[in-house]
Parts: C-alpha cells; sequence; structure tokens
C-alpha cells in the first residue's frame, strides 16, 4: 500500500484498498483530510497523485512499528453450580509485531447482552 502511494499506483492501490468507510489522511501541507466514503477516497488519491506529479514530488516510507487490528464477535460461557449463562461480546485487539511473534497490545471488551438477561445480577 505504502509502496502504491510512493509511485501513484492509483489502480494497484484501489484493488487492494477498502475503504468504503473512510479514512483520514494527511495533506501535502501535513493537515488531516477526512475522507468519508469511496467516492471522496477515489477523489482524494486522484487529486493528492496529481498534486504530487505537479510539485515533481517524491515520498517514501520506512515501517517504525508493525502493527495490527482485528475485531472479534464472541460468546462466552460461564458455568456457575450448573448453571450456564452466555455473554455476548464485541473486543477490538491491537496487535504488535515482536520479533517473529504477534503479540496482543490493548484489548478493549465490550458486553452486547447476556443471556439470559439477568444474569448474575444484571439487567
Amino acid at each position: 500500500m505504502l509502496e502504491c502511494v510512493s509511485t501513484h499506483n492509483f489502480d494497484r492501490l484501489a484493488q487492494i484498498c477498502d475503504d468504503d468507510f473512510g479514512i483520514i489522511d494527511l495533506d501535502t501541507q501535513g493537515k488531516n483530510v477526512v475522507v468519508a466514503n469511496r467516492q471522496e477516497w477515489e477523489h482524494w488519491f486522484h487529486s493528492l497523485f496529481a498534486k504530487l506529479d505537479t510539485l515533481q514530488a517524491k515520498t517514501s516510507s520506512d515501517i517504525t512499528a508493525e502493527m495490527g487490528y482485528s475485531v472479534l464477535n464472541f460468546c462466552q460461557s460461564l458455568e456457575v453450580s450448573g448453571f450456564i449463562g452466555k455473554f455476548y461480546c464485541v473486543a477490538t485487539i491491537i496487535w504488535k509485531k515482536v520479533g517473529d511473534d504477534w503479540q496482543e497490545s490493548r484489548w478493549h471488551c465490550s458486553l452486547l447482552r447476556t443471556d439470559p438477561a439477568n444474569l448474575l445480577g444484571g439487567s
């Protein structure tokens, strides 16, 4: 992806990016640009590449940390004295690469619902 930006390869970038829900990018002055949907995404990169070409500007990127992100929907069961309750959750996980291994770096979990709804005093 970074190479596509450096080489202004819009066609390949468009193939590998699914930014239907938007991005936040930086303009040539270092200011934030909010791109809300795919149509705006296409306009942004066509305009950016044209401006960089006009300026005869070159960009390059060095990856300083490899990180990843995942979202996990799951149901966790809890058994207490033969009673089984279910916790339906969504978690966002930030991963970082350490050597050859990926390690969880940040975890945020939200409870969506329980079954039964009043499990362990919940509402």
